[in-house]
C-alpha cells in the first residue's frame, strides 16, 4: 500500500521569470500525480502538495536541482491516503498560479528580496530559543499571524490574535492603532509554517515595532519539538482535506463551536454556496444550517 505524505513548503528568492517556473511546476506535479497549491512570484514560491512519498521525494529532489531552489526547507506529515488512482485523498486537484505575492497581504512593493530571503524581517527563533526569550523577558508577546478562526481552535499562551478573516486584513490591523502599545516590547509571531510571518513582521517593523521576532518553521517546527507540552494550546489548522491536526496526543481543545458552543477543533464552511468563511461547528451541529454571521438572517 503506498504511503501517503503531505509537503508543506516556502522559500524566498528572486525569480526573474515566476511563469517560467509556473509551468515546469505544473509538469513536474502533474507527471509525479501529485496535488495541492502552488504559488509563484517574482519574491519566490510557496506550496502544499499531497501525494506518495516516492512522489513527494522525488518532486523535492527535482525541486531543488533548480538553482534559487536549493536551499529548499520541506516540512512532512502524514497523509490520510492514496486514491485507487494514485492520487492524494487530501486535495481534490493541482493548482500551480504565477502571482503578484506567494502569501497575500496585499503589499508586494513593501517586500525585499534577496539571495539570502526577506531582507528587513524579523528574528529567526528556534522553538527552544522562543522558550528562552520568553523566560527571560515576561513582557515578550505572542502575535498570531493567521485568521481568526485559525487561532480559535489553537493558538499560543495569551496570544494576541488580530481580527482578520483573510491575510489582507492585516494591514487595517496594523495602520488601526491597535496594537501600538506592543511598538516597544519582544513581539513573537508565529503562523502555520512560517511564511505569513516572513511577510507580516516586515509589515510591523515597517510601521514602528522595534523588536519583532518569527517563529522559524513555524507551529509545525514548535509541535515537532514540543507536542503539546510546550506553550501551545489546541489544534492546528491546515489547507487540505485533513482541516486541523494535533501537535501530540491528549491536546487541549479550546475551540468553541459557534452554534451551541461545545468543546470542539472542528472546522466547517459555512452552509451560505458562496461563502467561504470556516466556522468552528461540533460534530452534534454540523448538519444543521452552519451560517456565519453575515447569512445569520438567512440562517432562521
Amino acid at each position: 500500500m503506498a504511503t501517503p505524505k503531505i509537503l508543506l513548503y516556502y522559500h524566498f528568492t528572486p525569480l526573474a521569470d515566476p511563469e517560467s517556473v509556473r509551468l515546469w511546476q505544473w509538469e513536474l506535479c502533474t507527471r509525479l500525480k501529485l496535488r495541492g497549491r502552488i504559488l509563484v512570484s517574482s519574491h519566490g514560491i510557496n506550496g502544499t502538495l499531497g501525494g506518495t512519498v516516492e512522489a513527494c521525494k522525488a518532486y523535492v529532489k527535482a525541486t531543488r536541482q533548480h538553482p534559487g531552489f536549493s536551499g529548499l526547507d520541506v516540512k512532512w506529515s502524514q497523509g490520510s491516503g492514496i486514491d485507487a488512482d494514485g492520487y492524494s485523498e487530501d486535495f481534490p486537484k493541482l493548482r500551480v498560479r504565477a502571482r503578484d505575492e506567494i502569501v497575500s497581504f496585499g503589499a508586494p512593493d513593501e517586500l525585499v528580496v534577496d539571495e539570502s530571503g526577506v531582507v528587513g524581517g524579523g528574528v529567526h527563533l528556534s522553538p527552544d530559543e522562543v522558550h528562552e526569550l520568553v523566560a527571560a523577558r515576561p513582557d515578550a508577546v505572542f502575535f498570531d499571524g493567521r485568521n481568526a478562526v485559525e487561532a480559535a481552535v489553537g493558538r499560543f499562551r495569551d496570544a494576541v490574535v488580530p481580527d482578520t478573516s483573510t491575510t489582507h486584513d492585516f494591514i487595517t490591523e496594523l495602520d488601526s492603532g491597535k496594537y501600538d502599545h506592543l511598538k516597544h516590547k519582544p513581539v513573537i509571531t508565529y503562523c502555520t509554517g512560517g511564511i505569513r510571518c516572513e511577510v507580516l513582521s516586515v509589515l510591523m517593523k515597517n510601521r514602528g515595532f522595534t523588536e519583532v521576532y518569527q517563529l522559524d518553521g513555524g507551529i509545525v517546527r514548535y509541535g515537532e519539538r514540543f507536542g503539546n507540552s510546550g506553550l501551545w494550546q489546541g489544534a492546528l489548522t491546515v489547507f487540505d482535506g485533513r482541516s486541523v491536526v494535533d501537535l501530540g496526543p491528549d491536546p487541549t481543545v479550546i475551540g468553541r463551536c459557534h452554534r451551541c458552543g461545545a468543546a470542539t477543533s472542528r472546522l466547517q464552511n459555512c452552509s451560505h454556496p458562496p461563502c467561504q468563511e470556516r466556522l468552528v461547528t461540533c460534530p452534534d451541529c454540523a448538519d444543521d444550517q452552519n451560517w456565519c454571521t453575515a447569512h445569520a438572517v438567512q440562517g432562521r
